[in-house]
């Protein structure tokens, strides 16, 4: 498995506007660069170049890299790509014939936030803004409540 099968072409979304149920997480401060095929996004801060990891099913942003130079590097780092990128996951999800189409992620049906697991039973491929839009509105909630 190479990380283009990994991972979701974007170009045909707004980035401006991908992410903007998340904002109450990100303030403004992130673009996406890199949309996981599992759902997750990487965010670069438009003020200082640095990535972060948004992870749509624990709504948790953590850094990862100080720079593009760097997130690259971690893109040829075999533990990094495992981590980040569920290669399991995705390669059973695409050996039991759950395969994308274009413009479509892999998204839990109930989330994690809600008590969903992950399993194969319960992902699908969704839309990609569908499944960022809800999953922060579920967060958002879920962290209101926590708060």
């Amino acid at each position: 498995m190479i990380l283009n099968d990994l991972t979701v072409n974007i170009e045909h979304l707004e980035r401006d506007s991908l992410l903007s149920d998340w904002e109450w997480l990100l303030g403004g401060e992130y673009l996406p660069i890199l949309i996981s095929a599992s759902g997750d996004a990487f965010v670069q801060n438009i003020n200082n170049d640095q990535i972060w990891w948004l992870d749509t099913g624990g709504a948790d942003l953590s850094q990862v890299a100080g720079s593009s130079e760097e997130f690259n590097e971690l893109l040829s780092d075999k533990d990094f790509v495992i981590d980040c990128f569920a290669v399991q996951m995705i390669g059973d999800l695409i050996q039991s014939g759950k395969v994308l189409s274009v413009g479509q992620i892999y998204s839990l049906s109930k989330p994690w936030l809600l008590g969903g697991k992950y399993e194969l039973s319960n992902i699908e491929p969704t839309d990609i803004e569908v499944h960022f839009s809800l999953t922060g509105q579920i967060a958002q909630q879920f962290d209101e409540k926590e708060s």
